[in-house]
């Protein structure tokens, strides 16, 4: 098979999957439970995520190891279970994607902070190391770095995967906007500081997830197609904003609203589209209807 950025020549927009997180907790998962350990004892269970999400149409789908890494495994006790997780994420997505889907393993970020001294540059390397590895082995396609806010722990991550493993690498940070009407991430990154950084280690595709819905990614996207016209872009939007409703955090965008914003989001120069929280296997089955009009 093509590798994606490949693929992407073609001029073919892409679809990803949604949401994993609620998905598991309807499954089960417990509050305080670790979700990454499921790919050990409940793989069944995990497998239907990205399953259904292939059935819906998707052309890719993550794996169950966004908080995979040895720093957060050890708040569990896992620590020393970081290959064997990760590569059993990797499997479990491989076996509903098939041959002809790709895989992106999940690398989320630690919790650690580099600048503040709670984890040597070295340390963390050798975590992303660990878990690049084993998604590689498990089957992964690409490595999808994602939710970052900080550039150092983003660009170690990108080195331990380019320098270990033959995946295409993928980054994305998180948005919010500020009073001042732009976009930064909480540890003040910019879109055109992300750029720079992602360009200087030769990121294969570069993007943004999570933070906000379809409407802010638009923005988001235009920012970065008015300083890189070429490089591919990915979004993985929320289904819109959060609100409370009887003490529970929703996200209120149906998969018919979502997908209304799909020829705007094409528009702003996006590649490869996608769902993060609040998105289900409908929302990403409307959203390949709307790229395939």
């Amino acid at each position: 098979m093509k590798k994606i950025t490949e693929k992407l020549k073609d001029k073919k927009i892409l679809v990803s999957d949604g949401a994993w997180g609620t998905f598991l907790f309807q499954k089960g998962l417990e509050a305080g439970e670790c979700p990454e350990s499921w790919n050990l004892t409940h793989p069944d269970k995990v497998l239907d995520i990205p399953r259904q999400y292939i059935q819906a149409g998707a052309d890719m789908v993550l794996t169950n190891s966004f908080g995979a890494s040895p720093f957060k495994l050890q708040h569990y006790g896992l620590q020393d279970k970081v290959f064997e997780i990760n590569k059993a994420a990797a499997e479990i997505s491989r076996q509903a994607a098939g041959p002809d889907h790709f895989v992106l393993g999940s690398i989320g970020p630690t919790g650690v902070i580099l600048m503040m001294g709670e984890v040597t540059e070295q340390q963390l390397y050798d975590g992303f190391k660990q878990q690049a590895k084993a998604l590689e082995a498990g089957g992964a396609d690409a490595a999808c770095i994602e939710t970052m806010s900080a550039l150092d722990e983003a660009e170690t991550a990108i080195k331990a995967v380019k320098e270990n493993t033959d995946l295409e690498v993928i980054c994305t940070f998180t948005f919010e906007k500020t009073v001042n009407n732009d976009y930064r991430t909480m540890m003040g990154v910019s879109p055109e500081d992300m750029l720079t950084m992602l360009h200087e280690n030769n990121v294969d595709i570069i993007g943004t997830n999570c933070g906000n819905g379809f409407q802010r990614m638009v923005d988001i996207a235009k920012e970065i197609r008015s300083i890189d016209l070429s490089i591919p872009v990915l979004v993985h939007a929320n289904a819109g904003k959060p609100v409370v409703r009887d003490g529970e955090t929703v996200f209120p965008e149906t998969p018919q609203e979502m997908a209304a914003y799909v020829p705007a989001i094409i528009d702003a120069g996006v590649n490869i589209i996608g769902g993060c929280c609040g998105t289900t296997p409908e929302h990403i089955r409307h959203i390949k209807g709307a790229v395939s009009i």
